[in-house]
């Protein structure tokens, strides 16, 4: 049975970082894309960050880039989201997604095969 855990995330002030994890059981997620997704009130899921199952190569959304940074710890199975200079629209519920899609559909939720329960990140400003 597929299982990912989010944790990690909390309330903090605008400016903070936070760092998110994701452990996984029943998977090897290297064997995975693995990425983030977050997801606003009233909002849909949007795409965060990927880490792609073939050689780790990350890509990031347009709005995120340059203040995170994915990464995954094999030994641990478990990967990770360091977010710095959060600003108060980073506010959402944070998920971790595994799939195996190709290059083109890595930012589609729809294509993910397992998600955790996400993690509640709020930025006050």
């Amino acid at each position: 049975q597929v299982q990912l855990v989010e944790s990690g995330g909390g309330l903090v002030q605008a400016g903070d970082s936070l760092r998110l994890s994701c452990v996984a059981s029943g998977l090897t997620l290297r064997n995975y894309n693995m990425a983030w997704f977050r997801q606003a009130p009233g909002k849909e899921r949007e795409f965060v960050a990927v880490i792609r199952r073939s050689g780790g190569a990350t890509i990031y959304a347009d709005s995120m880039k340059g203040r995170v940074t994915i990464s995954r710890e094999s030994a641990k199975n478990t990967m990770y989201l360091q977010m710095n200079s959060l600003k108060s629209e980073d506010t959402g519920v944070y998920y971790c997604g595994a799939g195996s899609q190709v290059l083109s559909a890595v930012r589609d939720s729809g294509m993910y095969y397992y998600w955790g329960q996400g993690t509640q990140v709020t930025v006050s400003s």
